[in-house]
């Protein structure tokens, strides 16, 4: 009987006998609310034990001899498609945009809609004779054999009504490029500088407004924020030439799956220079990338379960105390009402 009498006295939970616990309307309004929280508690923390959660590494990036793609989606709402070309450039001044490259033009009105499609099958891989920096001529003046032929004036036709309904044009697709750094440009640069000339009549008049929708730097991950999505710069009676410093990160994604997602994130600069009246270059927007030498590498993994347990003691326990604290002062608060009115009626 002793060894019974020892273990009963530690027990931290002792019980009241059944006719001593009195039940309220307090308390049971106390319980259900306290109910109530525990079970949104719960499920909260269910779903955040469920969620995944990224870790993110950096290491030397150690890859060699791979393409980079470039995601595309630019519109450019003042200049038709028939002028518009791309070029890419890496350092070596080399073009490599035609191989494996898909790029297609969008015509649009002036309503944006659109009203035909051409695929840009006029990239050729050229070489530059001269570097393409800043307040150097861009175009690669060709001889004209003799007068404009037939071909160069229905261009000039065409460009000019087109620009007096107020087409547009969606330039969009991959680019495969080499893993190096280098740039690519949108602008009117394929054309002969004569029928350029002809056509706008002077460079301040080629209006480069345009709405980034996308780019990239190759496929997307969850959470990824690609910065020029969205951008839009629109020019009024003026003209220049942007240029966005891009700086790309290499990435890897793992996913929960093992699966191994290669891609890139990237961030910008901004730097817009404007036409001045004698300038001989000719408006265009310039992206101009270098890339890392740090690979980052985001892993996702899934909350430990003990951890899950831990934390749902802690809120469910913390949530019965307290609703018990306050079952016990609405209690005494009550009983401190009504006891003085109780006294009144039996005097």
């Amino acid at each position: 009987m002793g060894m019974k009498q020892a273990l009963k006295s530690l027990d931290a939970f002792p019980r009241a006998e059944e006719h001593l616990l009195q039940k309220t309307q307090s308390g049971a309004f106390v319980s259900v609310v306290g109910l109530l929280i525990m079970a949104t508690l719960f499920l909260h923390e269910l779903r955040y034990y469920l969620s995944s959660y990224t870790v993110h590494q950096m290491s030397v990036d150690l890859k060699r001899g791979e393409t980079l793609p470039i995601h595309i989606n630019v519109t450019f709402p003042a200049l038709p498609c028939d002028v518009l070309s791309v070029d890419a450039i890496d350092m070596s001044g080399k073009h490599e945009v035609d191989l494996d490259t898909n790029i297609w033009k969008l015509r649009l009105n002036g309503q944006g809609h659109i009203i035909g499609t051409e695929y840009l099958s006029d990239l050729v891989e050229k070489e530059h004779s001269q570097k393409h920096d800043d307040g150097k001529e861009h175009h690669q003046e060709n001889h004209l054999h003799g007068a404009f032929d037939l071909a160069a004036e229905e261009l000039i036709k065409k460009v000019k009504k087109a620009l007096d309904d107020g087409e547009g044009c969606r330039v969009y697709g991959v680019l495969d490029v080499q893993r190096v750094a280098g740039n690519f440009h949108i602008s009117v640069h394929g054309l002969n500088i004569f029928v350029a000339q002809m056509i706008f009549e002077g460079s301040k008049n080629v209006n480069v407004s345009h709405i980034i929708h996308d780019l990239s730097f190759g496929p997307k991950y969850p959470g990824i924020h690609n910065p020029l999505d969205g951008t839009e710069r629109i020019l009024h009676d003026t003209s220049g030439t942007f240029k966005y410093y891009i700086k790309v990160v290499p990435t890897e994604y793992r996913y929960l799956s093992k699966k191994v997602l290669p891609t890139n994130q990237f961030s910008v600069t901004e730097y817009y220079s404007p036409m001045k009246e004698y300038d001989r270059s000719w408006p265009a927007v310039y992206f101009l990338y270098d890339l890392s030498p740090i690979t980052v590498t985001i892993k996702e993994e899934r909350r430990k379960f003990l951890h899950f347990i831990t934390r749902l003691c802690a809120v469910l326990g913390g949530t019965f105390a307290l609703t018990g604290m306050l079952d016990r002062w609405m209690f005494r608060f009550v009983e401190a009402l009504t006891k003085p009115n109780a006294r009144i009626v039996l005097r």
